[in-house]
């Protein structure tokens, strides 16, 4: 739990009932929450009478309700690097002709912001909203290769290491071993560390005094090619997070050292 009083634990419960994906029970918010039942209703309800749920009669259900929907669409335009990405990313994307990510860091997860899918989509995980590990995702580490070295240790102490392939970097040692890696080269893989047969190329995209703002990838299959050829995309990439950092100099992008939370992934 955060100490961040009413506020917070309303939020953790809102964290709660987006992260099922789909319109749960109460019984259901219930069973994963550490609130008491009476505590843990007064927030539903409260967070359904302001539109942050939205409570459906016939089915018993509660779901992110619509005032979330402007909220984020506020916080896309406002906060979030996606709008000044968009047209790099979608220029990048036609030429690779590959799936290209953009995220951020949220609180020691990587938040995907936008996706532009490759001309023969493939099936994964990440999705624009959805959030992933840093420690297994190209753009996680690459993001993580680059912070301030107090800042870094705060995210990866946030770290799960929960084995997800055989390919999982399975602890901190492996993980800061990489992030040195990437640091020299200015670009990191994911070698179906996160998902079996996803593989990308990833790289940081920093402002002008070194901070990261966020990170892209294009990221394949081992179906239809191998990380030496998705490495090939590496000056593409380098020209693409250089024109994303020019455009995002006047953008007022979050500053990931005053996050201080105790949640993990």
């Amino acid at each position: 739990m955060t100490g961040d009083g009413t506020v917070g634990k309303a939020l953790e419960v809102l964290d709660q009932v987006a992260a099922f994906g789909r319109p749960v029970r109460f019984g259901e918010i219930l069973a994963g929450s550490d609130f008491p039942k009476p505590t843990l209703y007064r927030f539903v309800q409260t967070l359904t009478n302001q539109g942050m749920l939205a409570y459906d009669p016939d089915r018993q259900t509660y779901a992110p309700g619509v005032r979330l929907v402007r909220l984020a669409h506020a916080a896309w335009s406002v906060s979030s690097l996606a709008p000044i990405a968009r047209p790099h990313i979608d220029a990048l994307s036609a030429k690779v002709g590959e799936t290209v990510h953009l995220a951020q860091m949220d609180n020691g997860q990587v938040l995907y912001i936008d996706k532009r899918n490759a001309q023969q989509p493939l099936e994964m995980y990440s999705q624009a909203g959805k959030v992933g590990p840093a420690y297994c995702t190209g753009v996680g580490k690459a993001m993580l290769a680059f912070m301030d070295p107090v800042l870094r240790d705060e995210l990866i102490a946030q770290q799960s290491f929960h084995v997800f392939t055989d390919k999982t970097l399975a602890n901190e040692r492996e993980l800061r071993a990489e992030l040195v890696d990437i640091r020299a080269n200015g670009y990191g893989f994911d070698r179906e560390e996160h998902e079996p047969g996803i593989i990308c190329v990833a790289m940081p995209i920093l402002s002008a005094t070194r901070r990261v703002l966020g990170a892209i990838s294009v990221t394949s299959s081992t179906r239809r090619t191998k990380l030496a050829s998705l490495e090939g995309y590496v000056p593409l990439l380098e020209e693409t997070v250089d024109k994303i950092s020019q455009d995002a100099q006047n953008w007022s992008f979050p500053d990931y050292s005053n996050q201080h939370t105790t949640t993990g992934i």
